[in-house]
């Protein structure tokens, strides 16, 4: 059954950017990506590497049949992209902004869509043709899919660098707690990739251990409430 994923490279305490949208942190945490075969590739240039890191982009391009992204990363994204952005396929835009539908070069065309994250992932479905549909960030829509219940799979590229300041992936608990589970590692010197089974919410059961005669006393001792 196709999925609806995301992918989000974030630093190890937290941040997928730095304070602006394109800076000096967002390219420390993605430049694993950089020199890859898959990536250099898709974008038309020249050279790469053949290395893990580039077999896991080749996977999610070859498993992923539409995109959905909010209107930032597109009005970011849509000058740097040109004429041939590396989608290939079709990318719907969430946004209260209404737009024709724009095409590109490759197979790319955004469709922008102003009722709501849950029909642009139904449009996705369906211009998918059978494929995984992939959350394109930026990092508040890709919140929102996940308080809105749907996400089936999260991975996150964490490179080894602490930004300091920035955009934080998850800011804020706004949402029941969610729970996931991992279904696969894979470790490089410039990044480690986590894929996520997203459970979904779940509510955290309080049972009493600790708060026996022994716990009690543990608690006193440690001069704990």
């Amino acid at each position: 059954m196709a999925l609806v994923t995301a992918q989000m490279s974030v630093s190890l305490d937290g941040f997928f950017s730095g304070p602006n949208d394109i800076d000096a942190g967002f390219h420390r945490v993605t430049r694993w990506v950089i020199d890859t075969l898959a990536w250099r590739e898709r974008l038309g240039f020249e050279g790469g590497e053949s290395n893990a890191n580039s077999e896991l982009i080749a996977e999610l391009q070859a498993a992923t049949g539409a995109y959905v992204m909010g209107r930032r990363m597109f009005d970011v994204g849509e000058v740097p992209w040109g004429d041939n952005p590396p989608f290939r396929a079709p990318v719907l835009v969430v946004t209260h902004r209404a737009r024709e539908p724009l095409s590109r070069e490759g197979g790319t065309t955004f469709t922008f869509v102003t009722d709501g994250i849950q029909s642009a992932i139904e449009q996705a479905r369906t211009a998918a043709n059978g494929k995984d549909v992939a959350i394109s960030g930026g990092g508040d829509l890709l919140r929102q899919v996940i308080r809105a219940g749907l996400l089936d799979q999260l991975e996150l590229h964490i490179s080894p660098v602490l930004i300091g300041d920035g955009m934080r992936l998850f800011d804020r608990a706004d949402h029941d707690a969610v729970e996931l589970s991992p279904t696969r590692t894979v470790h490089t010197p410039g990044v480690t990739h986590i894929r996520y089974k997203v459970n979904g919410p779940s509510t955290l059961a309080i049972d009493d251990r600790g708060r026996g005669a022994s716990g009690a006393a543990l608690a006193r001792r440690a001069d704990l409430p």
